[in-house]
């Protein structure tokens, strides 16, 4: 990840997290491991998801950890590509959707 829009440091500030509610925090990394391990859906298939989300959610972090996930889970560069460009349409199809409001709007003032 290039460290000219995010830079790979800023995660320094999850130290201060963990040091305010260190229980809360490690709840959550137990939670986001065991969410991770292998089940009805394969780790290939939770970092594939995860890195679509991470796109929704527009997260450089997760989009950096979990491509990278996502191919030592076996992911090819398609299948990667594929998955983003499933988030694309689903986001697009969100503003396609929305679209429904402003008409709404104007025909109710």
């Amino acid at each position: 990840m290039s460290d000219s829009f995010y830079p790979k440091d800023g995660m320094g500030g999850l130290r201060k997290l963990r040091n305010a509610r260190p229980e809360l925090f490690k709840a959550f990394v137990e939670f986001d491991t065991k969410v991770f391990e292998d089940g009805a859906l394969s780790v290939k298939m939770k970092e594939l998801i995860a890195v679509a989300t991470a796109h929704v959610t527009q997260c450089p972090y997760c989009i950096d950890v979990h491509t990278k996930r996502a191919e030592k889970a076996g992911a090819s560069q398609e299948e990667i590509a594929e998955a983003i460009f499933v988030t694309m349409a689903l986001r697009a199809g969100g503003a396609f959707a929305h679209s429904t409001v402003a008409f709404s709007a104007l025909e109710h003032g």
